[in-house]
């Protein structure tokens, strides 16, 4: 099973961008999905395979942190 972890683009330079995942910078391939800064991504090994509106991404994000919680 693959997770992908919803993230927010604050940079974009090239094929590569920095997405801020809860304060968590992390620079992420950008190659495989047209996105913008601002832009909300789901992040799967290291590459943005999907952009998602931001309600989506929140969402995601608390069933995380609630699997958190539990674990």
């Amino acid at each position: 099973m693959c997770v992908a972890v919803p993230g927010k683009v604050i940079e974009i330079n090239g094929k590569m961008g920095k997405v801020d995942f809860n304060g968590n910078v992390i620079e992420v391939n950008v190659s495989l999905v047209d996105v913008e800064v601002g832009s909300y991504v789901l992040v799967h090994a290291g590459y943005a395979v999907e952009v998602v509106k931001r309600e989506l991404a929140e969402e995601l994000s608390n069933l995380f942190a609630d699997l958190e919680d539990v674990l």
